[in-house]
């Protein structure tokens, strides 16, 4: 099969991402099974922050390989041309720099101070399956940032940037440049970039039919027949909800 189509390629209403801000990454999840995809979660990844704000915007992609001793010696963060710097300058403002470390968060993939450069040049947020190092400043930025887990030691003692804005795998789940990226505190979702629109539009609705639910549970109505609506009184009693309430 071949890749998907070149993000350029697939353009977004202006619509979507101001929608996907206000949806959650469960009822996401959800949708995108209901498509047949079921393995866009990153997996093992969480909010440094557990304020942090609700994290969306395409994906910048940074690959990184195993380190080696001949490599990855200290005097290569002098390079001007290292990749992992190179993306930290270089990923488009309002986008989500995506890291892949190949779910090993024994070393960092970044710290503060890059992390916070990423921030004043505009960046959504950041995820990584590796580490980050001097978290505690990483955490106070006003950018979400999820990873695995603190890691003190640099990167290059596992980790050797080799390719920028490429397909990547991270926490397990394939991300090509452009994808749109997803955060909040549930973890992280991957939407491709071709179904955004679909999924922007859909999670209203399902996220509207769920508050609902949760009130008619509060007063006691049984789950079933009522999630999923297979009661046919149940759409009833939604659509006089959506009335009364203004909602819809």
């Amino acid at each position: 099969m071949p890749n998907p189509r070149p993000a350029a390629d697939i353009p977004l209403d202006p619509k979507t991402l101001p929608r996907l801000k206000e949806i959650s990454t469960a009822t996401i999840a959800t949708l995108l099974y209901k498509k047949g995809f079921k393995s866009c979660y990153i997996q093992g990844v969480s909010p440094l922050a557990a304020d942090s704000p609700r994290m969306v915007g395409p994906a910048f992609t940074l690959r990184y390989i195993a380190a080696r001793e001949d490599t990855d010696p200290i005097e290569a963060f002098r390079e001007p041309d290292h990749p992992q710097r190179v993306a930290i300058e270089t990923c488009p403002a309002g986008h989500v720099l995506v890291m892949d470390c190949r779910q090993d968060a024994t070393a960092a993939s970044a710290g503060s101070i890059l992390l916070t450069r990423l921030h004043v040049r505009g960046g959504a947020g950041v995820v990584t399956d590796g580490g980050i190092r001097d978290a505690a400043g990483a955490a106070k930025l006003n950018m979400p940032v999820f990873a695995a887990k603190p890691s003190a030691p640099t990167n290059l003692t596992k980790h050797h940037a080799i390719d920028i804005d490429v397909p990547i795998s991270c926490g397990g789940a394939a991300v090509y440049p452009g994808d749109i990226i997803v955060g909040d505190a549930d973890g992280t979702m991957v939407i491709p970039r071709h179904l955004a629109d679909d999924i922007a539009e859909e999670g209203a609705p399902m996220e509207l039919f769920e508050d609902f639910v949760l009130e008619e549970i509060l007063r006691g109505v049984a789950v079933i027949g009522l999630y999923p609506p297979t009661d046919p009184d149940t759409l009833v009693r939604f659509e006089a909800w959506k009335a009364a309430t203004s909602r819809g």
